[in-house]
């Protein structure tokens, strides 16, 4: 064969082997997607997570680890074999992360394996299997078993929220170390001069008047070491008050900038639930911005019921994703992405004619009745496909009039009357 030629099979290895890459990267990162295979490869993760990090504190009973000895070896064979395929996996999909697609796979590859997670993993793996060949200390094998724990960050969507949060205040927090280090020097200052005297032992040197002003400072006070005379407790009370303001401040920065981060990630969801109901596709980012202040975002295991069958409606939903049961008397209607239930009854405040019931996980937006009144009446365009949707169904009996909305009282709710 000429060296110039491409061997036949290889376009076939090379088509495959990245739908393989695709199929894996779907099955560990699209939990959050909702896709069932990827919840329970996550859910599984995260229960051998829990059952290691419960097993290090149990091993560390005398008692209990000679008894069970055993068990933690094969549990702790078991873990690191799965630990060990996962994080091979997630170096192998690395190219499939959709910001890294540029970069190519030798260098997206590189990106994971540097990165605080890919870290993370080869730190929860590496050092147990050095220590099957050389010996190692088991008090430093239990530090490196405690760091799976941060593997929860990558399946804890609050963890991530909080991780995030705190990179993002990184700078504002060390300013606040930075005054409290200061605070903590100056109190020691003080205190040693004031109580040198009357305690060489405790405050003879400004670094042993440190472990008083820090532990003053964090508001521990673990009372070893207290002033005896009149100026030291004066001083003493300033620092206090002063600790508590120290610690204030980090405390507020963190909640400020976790309470926002967890509302944009909220922002991201509900935005990229919204763009997919096709109600809302043409209308501008603006007006999908607005509309979202509207929208609450729900999500529906599979078999779950919705609304029931005599409920007093208050609110109307739109499936993002999923598949649900109109149960009807005499019928059951299907609905999917894209389409929405609930309009009629919500608009006339009356009671549910029908059970709607989770056929898969379901992604819904949830519109309150004084605001889906408030919607129609401010997009025309949305009000008549609703008006048209909920006049099909009564013609169609779909949902059984009796109790609902007919023609002229959507009408009457898109004019907003």
């Amino acid at each position: 064969m000429n060296k110039h030629e491409k061997s036949p099979v290889s376009p076939v290895h090379t088509a495959s082997r990245p739908r393989a890459r695709r199929a894996v990267y779907d099955l560990l990162d699209h939990a959050r997607a909702g896709y069932p295979a990827s919840i329970a490869v996550n859910r599984g993760i995260v229960l051998l997570i829990t059952i290691n990090l419960i097993a290090l504190t149990l091993e560390s009973v005398p008692h209990l680890r000679a008894r069970f000895t055993p068990w933690f070896i094969a549990l702790e064979i078991v873990s690191l074999i799965a630990f060990t395929v996962e994080y091979l996996l997630r170096v192998w999909i690395a190219p499939e992360h959709t910001p890294d697609r540029h970069l190519g796979a030798r260098r997206s590859r590189l990106k994971f394996v540097t990165s605080p997670m890919g870290i993370v993993d080869l730190l929860a793996i590496l050092p147990f299997w050095f220590a099957f060949i050389v010996p190692a200390d088991l008090r430093v094998l239990l530090v490196f078993r405690i760091v799976r724990f941060l593997k929860l960050v990558r399946y804890s969507p609050g963890m991530r929220s909080l991780l995030e949060a705190l990179q993002r205040e990184r700078r504002a927090l060390f300013g606040c170390f930075v005054i409290l280090l200061g605070a903590a020097l100056v109190s020691a200052s003080i205190m040693h001069i004031v109580e040198g005297d009357a305690q060489p032992e405790k405050f003879g040197t400004i670094p042993d008047a440190m472990w008083w002003a820090i532990v003053t400072l964090g508001t521990i006070g673990y009372g070893d070491v207290v002033p005896v005379t009149v100026l030291g407790r004066m001083v003493a009370s300033v620092t206090i008050f002063a600790g508590l303001i120290m610690i204030a401040l980090p405390v507020g920065i963190v909640a400020s900038a976790f309470s926002d981060e967890v509302h944009r990630r909220d922002f991201v969801v509900t935005w990229s639930m919204v763009a997919r109901v096709p109600l809302f596709a043409e209308l501008q980012a603006s007006d999908i911005a607005d509309i979202m202040r509207l929208l609450r975002a729900q999500r529906v295991e599979p078999e779950t019921v919705i609304v029931r069958r005599g409920e007093q409606a208050d609110c109307m939903y739109f499936i993002a994703d999923g598949e649900v049961d109109v149960v009807l008397k005499d019928k059951t209607v299907k609905l999917g992405s894209g389409d929405f239930f609930g309009e009629i009854a919500a608009l006339r405040r009356s009671r549910r004619t029908a059970t709607v019931i989770a056929r898969t996980q379901v992604s819904l937006l949830v519109l309150g009745t004084h605001d889906l009144q408030a919607l129609m009446h401010r997009e025309p365009r949305i009000a008549e496909h609703i008006q048209h949707v909920a006049s099909t169904r009564l013609g169609q009996e779909v949902i059984v009039p009796r109790g609902d909305l007919v023609s002229d009282e959507i009408d009457k709710a898109a004019r907003g009357s």
